[in-house]
C-alpha cells in the first residue's frame, strides 16, 4: 500500500514526508482492517511532522481524521462487519483500568495511544485499529465532508462543552483562530442560539466566518465590541491567551483547544481576576464523539473542504501552516 511516512521531523517546506510502498497491515483478533478513502489534515499532524510534539515512534505515518471501509474484522470483533463505513479519530486506545478510564474520563488516560502519533495513522491506503474508538458515521456525509468531523468537529464540541454553559441563547462567545475546528464550532453555536465573535488573522477566514453567521470579525488580538461569556482558542499561539482573557466577562472561561501552543506571555493578575478561568482541552472521550456526530447530523453541519491527493500531503500541510485553506483540508486516497 502507499503511505506518507515521516522518517525524521523537519520544516514542512523541506517535505519531510516520504511516499513509500509498505505492507498492508494485518489485523489482530481485536482489530479492524480499514481501507482508507479520505483523511483530514490537522494542526496536530503539522506539530508531529515538524517535531513540535515529542515523537515517541519513528518512522510514523501521520493522520487521524480517517474515513474508510471495514475490509476485515479480527475474530474477537462483534460490533462491526466488512463493508461498513467507519471513522477513526485521534484517540486510538486507552487502558480501561485507570481512575480516569473508570470514571468516563478516558481522555486523560496516561496509557492512551494516538492515531498518527504513537500508532500508524491515516496518510495511507489502509490502517488497523481497535474497535472501541472507531465510529459509525452518519450516512448524510460523503467521505470528504465526514473526515473533518473526526477531530476538528469533536474537539470543537468538547471545547464548547467545557465552557459549562447550559443555555446558549443570546450568549456572546468568541472564537480565536478560524480553521477547520472554528468553522464547525460556529455552526454549533449558531444552532444553539449564541452570538459569535471571531478573531483571526487571515482575511479570507474572516469572510468565511461572516458567511457562517459571525456578528463581528477582527484581527487575532483585536478586542471584540462586547464582553464575552466564553471563548475558545483554536490557534496554537500563546499570545492570544492574555488577549482572550481581556475580552472575557467575569466568570467567563477561556478554553485552549490545541495539543501544542507557543509560550504564553506573562500577564497581570487583574485580567484573570473576577473568577475568570483558563482550561485546556486534552483529547476527547468516546462519548464526546458519539454526541457530536449525532449533533452534526441533526443540525446539518456542513464542512467546507479543500482536497489534495495523498501524493501531495507535504503541500497540503504547507497550505495549512500558512492559512491557505478555507475550512478543512482533506487527503483523498482514490
Amino acid at each position: 500500500m502507499r503511505a506518507q511516512v515521516l522518517l525524521q521531523p523537519g520544516d514542512i517546506k523541506n517535505h519531510p514526508l516520504h511516499l513509500q510502498n509498505v505492507p498492508i497491515p494485518k489485523p489482530g483478533p481485536y482489530e479492524l482492517l480499514i481501507k482508507i478513502h479520505a483523511c483530514g489534515i490537522c494542526r496536530t499532524d503539522l506539530h508531529v511532522v515538524e517535531g513540535e510534539l515529542e515523537l515517541k515512534k519513528l518512522p510514523i505515518i501521520p493522520g487521524h481524521q480517517i474515513v474508510g471501509e471495514v475490509k476485515e474484522c479480527g475474530s474477537g470483533i462483534k460490533d462491526f462487519k466488512p463493508g461498513e463505513r467507519v471513522g477513526v479519530a485521534w484517540v486510538q486506545s486507552t487502558c480501561g483500568k485507570c481512575p480516569f478510564c473508570l470514571t468516563h474520563r478516558e481522555n486523560l488516560c496516561m496509557s492512551a495511544t494516538f492515531t498518527g502519533w504513537t500508532a500508524p495513522g491515516g496518510f495511507a491506503d489502509y490502517i488497523v485499529a481497535p474497535p472501541h474508538f472507531v465510529y459509525h458515521l452518519p450516512d448524510t456525509y460523503p467521505d470528504i465532508q465526514a473526515a473533518p468531523l473526526l477531530c476538528a468537529g469533536i474537539i470543537g464540541y468538547r471545547s464548547l462543552r467545557l465552557m459549562n454553559i447550559s443555555d446558549w441563547s443570546g450568549r456572546n462567545i468568541g472564537i480565536y483562530g478560524f480553521g477547520a475546528a472554528g468553522h464547525i464550532a460556529i455552526q454549533l453555536l449558531k444552532a444553539w442560539g449564541a452570538n459569535v465573535y471571531v478573531a483571526t488573522r487571515d482575511k479570507s477566514h474572516q469572510i468565511l466566518a461572516q458567511q457562517l453567521g459571525a456578528i463581528w470579525t477582527g484581527g487575532t488580538l483585536d478586542h471584540p465590541p462586547v464582553w464575552l461569556d466564553g471563548a475558545v482558542v483554536f490557534a496554537p499561539a500563546g499570545e492570544i491567551v492574555p488577549a482572550g482573557l481581556k475580552a472575557l466577562e467575569r466568570d467567563g472561561r477561556l478554553i485552549l483547544a490545541g495539543i501544542h501552543m507557543s509560550p504564553i506571555p506573562s500577564f497581570s493578575y487583574d485580567i484573570l481576576y473576577g473568577e475568570r478561568m483558563i482550561k485546556s482541552v486534552t483529547n476527547n472521550t468516546k462519548q464526546d464523539g458519539i454526541e457530536f456526530l449525532d449533533h452534526a447530523a441533526k443540525i446539518g453541519i456542513k464542512t467546507h473542504v479543500q482536497t489534495f491527493p495523498l501524493e501531495d500531503a507535504n503541500e497540503a500541510l504547507y497550505a495549512l501552516k500558512y492559512d491557505h485553506i478555507q475550512g478543512a483540508g482533506v487527503l483523498i486516497m482514490d
